[in-house]
């Protein structure tokens, strides 16, 4: 009988083989684990860079001295600027030299202030205005497109001239303006950044909201936290006066009546500075401004565009009411709007907060500031005509229902008595100032006029 086969050489080459795939699976698991451990640890480090790029330290916001045309247009991360970035850029060691240097008052008992709109057009000529008298100003401005940006640029180099800072960023930006208020203890807020215009806000609604309400509550969210408190002043509109008929607008009239959304989000700021003033003591002045014109005007108000189509020959939009009455407006000069945003700093009372509790009753106010005299707008035109040396090709239209109101007049009795308001500027003077600018500006008196110097003579003689 034949012995069974020998395989116990099988059975000890299948173990090794075995025990080599054992082996072998016992390194690549290793191997594994280890690029998975790396790639964890990389993973890891590149979450933090971003959430460190994206999120300031609570070392870079102050906690006991911290700090509108949807949402933050110019985010500025507060550690990513500090350390990646030059020393020129925000949070770095010169951008704070400049801020430092553009806020310090060069007068005895100074004022510090921050104008946010510093490139917009009444807060160029305030923010000019301030550094002339001698007290320290930085302006905050996020140059949207609302109009033509290179006109809010030539503002910015005017003031760059006059050694006024502007700093970039935007009203809902909290961690910039918290760097703000940490780099430069303001005594002052004049807060005229806003999105303006009537008809504007029938295209684009969530602007007026996300600079008008959001913005505002941002900036009043900032100043009730440090420490001192910083007065403000800030623009309301005489649009708030709305659908009211009686004349002239008085500040103890109704304004629960808005004929725009834009008036509406003004009227909504009226009520915040209630707020605010009621719950942390700030001290807050709203100023109604009625129908700003001048030098380095806007380039959407009637005056600007009446003036630009006019030399260009084309038609113009003339407005009637639905009773084919005349549109009339009470056109106020910039250096009086001025006077009175000025007089409104100098009679603020400080605010009594500390540390976002309020520790006693702090001022509210609100006044016109307005020219006292409404002129109707074929006036206007007429006026035009004669400064431009041109015949306008009127369109008279009924008013559309577009938020516009057919009438305007200020009752300025009270900013008068509480800090000597009082408007002194016509508007043919007004308009004759704002045309020499404008041809000069644009270059209209040595394209359209080749006789420059007769031109002007002119301007002085249809003025007289």
């Amino acid at each position: 009988m034949a012995s069974p086969p020998d395989t116990s050489k099988t059975i000890k080459l299948e173990r090794y083989n075995s025990y080599i795939r054992r082996l072998q699976l016992t390194k690549l698991l290793h191997s594994s684990s280890k690029l998975l451990f790396r790639a964890t640890i990389l993973i890891a480090l590149v979450l933090i860079i971003v959430f460190t790029l994206n999120h300031p330290p609570l070392s870079d916001i102050s906690t006991t001295n911290p700090g509108g045309v949807g949402g933050s247009i110019h985010h500025h991360s507060l550690l990513s600027t500090s350390l990646f970035t030059s020393p020129f850029s925000v949070g770095g060691g010169s951008w704070e030299k400049q801020v430092r240097h553009s806020a310090t008052p060069r007068r005895p008992n100074g004022f510090s202030v921050l104008v946010t709109g510093a490139g917009g057009f009444i807060g160029s000529h305030c923010s000019l205005a301030l550094k002339k008298r001698g007290d320290g100003v930085l302006g905050l401005d996020n140059f949207n497109s609302y109009y033509d940006p290179s006109l809010k640029r030539s503002r910015q180099k005017l003031l760059q001239k006059h050694e006024v800072f502007i700093v970039e960023g935007d009203l809902n930006d909290n961690a910039l303006l918290t760097k703000l208020f940490d780099v430069v203890p303001f005594t002052h807020v004049l807060h005229l950044a806003a999105q303006a215009g009537v008809r504007y806000a029938m295209q684009n609604p969530q602007s007026y909201v996300a600079s008008n309400i959001a913005g505002f509550v941002n900036l009043l969210e900032v100043c009730k936290t440090v420490n001192p408190q910083p007065s403000i002043v800030w623009a309301s509109s005489s649009s708030v006066y709305g659908l009211n008929t009686q004349v002239p607008f008085s500040e103890m009239d109704r304004t629960d009546q808005p004929a725009s959304l834009y008036a509406a989000t003004k009227k909504a700021g009226e009520e915040i500075a209630h707020t605010y003033n009621h719950i942390y003591g700030l001290a807050l002045t709203g100023l109604r401004f009625f129908t700003v014109y001048g030098p380095w005007g806007r380039p959407d108000m009637a005056y600007f565009f009446f003036t630009k189509d006019m030399l260009q020959g084309k038609k113009i939009d003339v407005y009637q009411t639905q009773d084919e009455k005349e549109v009339a407006r009470d056109f106020t000069y910039i250096d009086d709007v001025v006077k009175g945003c000025l007089g409104a700093l100098d009679t603020a009372e400080k605010s009594t907060g500390s540390g976002g509790k309020k520790k006693g009753p702090a001022q509210l106010r609100v006044y016109n500031l307005g020219n006292t005299s409404p002129v109707p707008v074929g006036r206007l035109v007429s006026i035009l005509e004669n400064l431009l040396n041109t015949k306008a090709k009127k369109h008279v239209i009924k008013m559309p229902r577009n938020g516009d109101v057919p009438y305007t007049h200020a009752n300025v009795s009270l900013a008068y008595k509480d800090f000597g308001y009082k408007p002194s500027t016509d508007l043919a003077t007004g308009l004759r100032k704002f045309v020499k600018w404008y041809v000069s500006y644009y270059g209209i008196d040595t394209r359209v006029k080749k006789e420059s110097k007769l031109f002007n003579q002119h301007l002085d003689e249809s003025a007289a």
